[in-house]
């Protein structure tokens, strides 16, 4: 195998004959965060910004991450000369205008945006909204990417939380936000389309969630899909009729509404979406795994899902984790 050359922001090394990317850049003494050198511990993965990888450089990495061309230096040994990147680029923003708002309960506002330009983004991939002054929070795309001029958001008001009371109370029809490239691994892919697929949701955890199942079914997707939606009580939780119709109109898409505190009346589970989602679905070997919404429960069902025969790679999660009065 010939040499190759590699350029690591303003670094050219030349990768030579039977060494890996890693070996060539830590040659030239480039600090590269590396520890098993075989492809387990992946903390030397990175990104080809000039194409996709060879393919035995990206074994055991997520669909996701190998669909945006993301490998591992110590595997991999390059076909081609290539130019790759440790940290993600800087945001690119692009103007919206408000085009819709409307309360889905009384804390969570389903704000609609149409874009300038179009977006290149995945169901359940997040963007950075900014306002004039530069505040600026991350919001998880809740519509699927058939409408890439168009996006919609769900977004929780907390008490205290400047951009999200600001969103409720004073952002208007026409007025205008940024909005950065899409960003996030936590999407679907038509892939595998017999694979069954869990969605497990908290709150406005719902947003990215929705998208996935409006991509799923779009493309035809033949696996189950589950989705198990949480919070404390009744009116805590949104779309609930437009769930159910889902679930009427498509055979293989199944809804539970969770209410976690107190009795649950007719229709509802009672109980945290996590536990009633495991107690009714034990086995999920060769199932696809969606977590979003609090912390705590994305990292407890995470555990749940793995020791209940869901494979590492196949658990895709966003947590959102939320400023503090005195920051948001």
């Amino acid at each position: 195998m010939s040499m190759r050359k590699i350029t690591l922001d303003n670094h050219e090394v030349v990768c030579q004959s039977g060494e890996t990317v890693l070996d060539a850049l830590l040659r030239e003494h480039l600090d590269i965060p590396h520890a098993c050198r075989e492809g387990a511990c992946q903390s030397c993965m990175m990104r080809n910004l000039s194409g996709p990888p060879p393919s035995a450089a990206q074994n055991g990495l997520k669909d996701v991450l190998r669909h945006q061309n993301h490998f591992l230096a110590c595997l991999c040994h390059p076909h081609e000369d290539m130019v790759i990147s440790l940290t993600p680029p800087a945001d690119f923003f692009t103007e919206a205008s408000v085009t819709g708002k409307q309360l889905l309960n009384a804390e969570t506002l389903l704000l609609t945006l149409h874009c300038e330009e179009a977006l290149d983004y995945y169901a359940g991939q997040f963007v950075n909204l900014r306002r004039a002054d530069g505040l600026t929070r991350s919001y998880s795309i809740a519509n699927n990417r058939i409408h890439s001029h168009k996006l919609s958001f769900h977004i929780r008001r907390l008490a205290g939380g400047r951009f999200s009371e600001w969103a409720h109370r004073e952002l208007n029809i026409g007025d205008t936000l940024q909005v950065s490239d899409p960003q996030g691994l936590c999407y679907y892919l038509p892939n595998q389309a017999e694979q069954n697929m869990l969605l497990i949701g908290t709150g406005s955890g719902l947003a990215p969630l929705a998208g996935i199942i409006s991509e799923a079914l779009h493309h035809g997707h033949g696996g189950d899909i589950h989705l198990f939606h949480g919070s404390r009580e009744v009116d805590g939780l949104y779309w609930i009729d437009e769930m159910r119709q889902l679930a009427r109109q498509y055979p293989n898409f199944h809804y539970t509404p969770c209410v976690s505190k107190g009795d649950a009346p007719a229709g509802f589970a009672a109980g945290r979406a996590n536990d009633v989602a495991i107690s009714r679905l034990p086995n999920l070997k060769g199932w696809r795994v969606y977590l979003c919404g609090h912390p705590d429960m994305v990292n407890q069902t995470k555990r749940q899902t793995y020791l209940h025969g869901a494979q590492l790679q196949d658990i895709y999660s966003d947590a959102f984790h939320v400023a503090s009065s005195t920051l948001d």
